[in-house]
């Protein structure tokens, strides 16, 4: 049996930004099932950030990875991102396509998805400037801490949005439930957290190297929201799955919720 990698060292030590970005984010006419999945998250990112119209001065994503399609429509509604990752060579990954340095990862084809989401998909070499610009941070981040971004603190946040990170940063729900709430503590008073899950998932691939997922159901997800201050606003449950030497997934889940004040 392949061993499934779960610790911060496996992490650190195994983790291919370029490998997990070609098999999740390509968005070719061969990648089907991981396409579905994309759109899910991009519509539903559409739907919170241009169409609610959920919007403010700072956005923090957790769990950014080496990706930046979740800052797509986040950068017409916010005047700052800080993008997190907990490891180094996901953050340098970030920052070679904030730099446009050769060998870089292409987003333009799901850049182009947005702006024809919003109406011009012309509009999207203008939609990647804009994105750069509001990238104002790339910091180290540990969602199983209480403080994510210790030893920094920072102002707390109208938005916090995380996809498909504490998941497979969570070893059990116990663990789940701290992460959500660790997260959350980043945002203000009447502020918004945002989630993209992967359901009932007990692994993920990125390149040959196979990554724990915690198992969750729609109602561990929710629970942990409402266990941490929050209630929900909308949630959207899709029964779309990856490729089966991908993952084992069987569905995905987007959820909006608004801190109490």
């Amino acid at each position: 049996m392949e061993k499934t990698l779960i610790s911060k060292e496996d992490y650190l030590q195994h983790f291919g930004p370029q490998d997990y970005a070609k098999t999740y984010y390509s968005l070719s006419p061969d990648s089907g099932s991981e396409n579905t999945i994309l759109t899910f998250s991009l519509k539903n990112l559409h739907k919170a950030f241009i169409l609610d119209g959920i919007k403010g001065d700072t956005l923090i994503d957790i769990g950014s990875g080496p990706t930046i399609y979740q800052f797509l429509s986040a950068c017409e509604s916010f005047r700052e991102i800080i993008a997190t990752d907990f490891t180094d060579q996901n953050r340098e990954e970030m920052q070679r396509w904030l730099r446009k340095e050769p060998g870089a990862f292409d987003w333009s084809t799901i850049a182009k998805f947005v702006c024809e989401l919003e109406g011009d998909r012309e509009k999207w070499v203008e939609k990647e400037e804009k994105v750069r610009r509001t990238i104002k941070q790339v910091l180290k981040c540990d969602v199983t801490q209480a403080s994510p971004l210790a030893p920094l603190v920072v102002p707390p946040a109208d938005c916090v949005l995380s996809l498909l990170c504490l998941e497979s940063a969570s070893k059990d729900l116990p663990t789940y439930s701290s992460a959500v709430k660790n997260a959350g503590s980043l945002v203000k008073s009447g502020g918004h957290l945002i989630l993209v899950t992967c359901l009932e998932s007990t692994f993920y691939m990125a390149g040959q190297n196979r990554f724990f997922c915690l198992y969750l159901e729609q109602e561990n997800v929710d629970n942990a929201v409402k266990a941490a201050g929050f209630d929900i606003v909308w949630a959207k449950l899709e029964r779309v799955v990856y490729s089966v030497d991908v993952s084992n997934n069987r569905g995905m889940y987007a959820l909006v919720a608004q801190k109490q004040q």
